[in-house]
């Protein structure tokens, strides 16, 4: 899992058991542990380049927002990171939130439910300080993202925000607009309510949107076939939205699911 968002209760220590097995999720606090997220980043999105620099998430966890890691602790002390999120204090609806702004896990970590598990974290963390809203912004073509996302946490789309970034140069997003998503997640959500895949819904009351099955992929093959795949996306998902037509979900074959306007 990786997106620029883009996921503890114990105010004393940070500390708080994940649900993942021989897994510690937990918020920092030092240079040292800063470094270690950088280095996270880093290789996620195959960058030399700093995603969020050093100083940057001091300044962050400083000022009392997010910034925590996932550890593999089965080796016993010599615990390995492999995975990291961070987010912003901020307003949504002028509410208190939190701006998550990245979240990445190691390629060998995923797959696991540690994504799940670490956005968990982070909802459990904001509700212990009276944080109403967790936002973050999400490429619109990566499928599994958009799955984890609106089907799997149950956030709500409350926005199309096109060529958010600007022009980006990591591995992962080079050559393409960097059209995001803004999700929003409220801390009372839960989770384990049901997919929002679809199930259940008339089939004739909703409007379906296609993604391609591997953007990434197609990046690296066919940047014509990207370019259309993000035009007909942005005009067809601005289009509901901006009419009042809510994201009412995400299917596992890859289409949103756009309900009526209320």
């Amino acid at each position: 899992m990786s997106t620029f968002d883009t996921h503890d209760a114990d105010a004393g220590s940070g500390a708080h058991p994940s649900a993942t097995d021989g897994i510690d999720i937990r918020t920092l606090s030092t240079a040292a542990e800063m470094e270690d997220v950088v280095h996270v980043f880093q290789q996620v999105w195959g960058s030399v380049t700093e995603i969020v620099r050093l100083e940057m998430l001091m300044a962050i966890a400083h000022s009392g927002g997010y910034v925590a890691a996932a550890y593999d602790v089965r080796s016993g002390p010599a615990e390995r990171i492999v995975g990291a999120s961070v987010a912003l204090l901020a307003r949504h609806h002028d509410r208190p939130a939190l701006h998550s702004h990245v979240t990445g896990i190691l390629p060998g970590a995923r797959s696991a439910g540690l994504g799940r598990a670490m956005k968990l974290h982070q909802q459990q963390w904001a509700a212990a300080r009276d944080i109403e809203w967790i936002v973050w912004t999400f490429d619109p073509l990566v499928r599994h993202n958009a799955f984890f996302n609106i089907a799997v946490l149950g956030a709500d789309v409350h926005g199309y925000l096109p060529h958010f970034y600007g022009t980006m140069t990591d591995a992962l997003n080079a050559g393409d607009d960097s059209d995001r998503l803004l999700v929003a997640w409220s801390v009372t959500t839960d989770p384990s309510a049901g997919l929002r895949d679809g199930g259940g819904l008339d089939a004739g009351t909703v409007d379906r949107v296609a993604t391609p099955e591997d953007i990434m992929a197609l990046r690296r093959t066919d940047p014509a076939a990207v370019r259309q795949w993000r035009i007909d996306t942005r005009d067809k998902l601005s289009a509901a939205l901006a009419a009042g037509r809510p994201v009412v979900g995400f299917t596992r074959s890859g289409d949103y699911l756009i309900g009526v306007a209320p």
